[in-house]
């Protein structure tokens, strides 16, 4: 059933209920960086806005309220990163991405400016020299 026929047998509650419905759903039927939702080509509803956490190689999307990361060689995102309690993981040096896509699509340029022992005080010049 198409949504404007939806909306036009249910009213404007039934058409609400069907474009959140997709939108909750876009984010959620493949990994991250595959050609579904997520990755690629693909078209979202809202821009990400995600913190990488370079000790664990993870992505933070709070639009998404999703963890992107690695899993072997395949992108996942989900509601909590496996293996890292949320609250070890959010106390862990971050940083904030520019980017608005696919972390799969940056991870090579991001891991390498920011490696796993990366800290915010490492990013600073030694002040100790001047």
């Amino acid at each position: 059933m198409k949504i404007k026929n939806l909306c036009l047998n249910t009213g404007i509650t039934g058409c609400a209920l069907a474009v959140i419905l997709l939108i909750t759903l876009t984010g959620c039927a493949a990994p991250v960086g595959s050609s579904g939702a997520g990755g690629g080509d693909s078209v979202f509803a809202a821009q990400d806005d995600y913190i990488y956490y370079p000790q664990y190689e993870c992505y933070y999307s709070a639009s998404r309220h999703q963890y992107a990361y690695r899993e072997g060689d395949q992108w996942v995102s989900r509601p909590e990163m496996r293996g890292v309690p949320t609250a070890v993981l959010r106390t862990s040096p971050s940083v904030p991405m520019s980017f608005h896509d696919s972390p799969a699509q940056h991870h090579e340029t991001v891991a390498k400016q920011y490696p796993k022992n990366w800290t915010p005080s490492s990013s600073q010049p030694d002040q100790s020299r001047k």
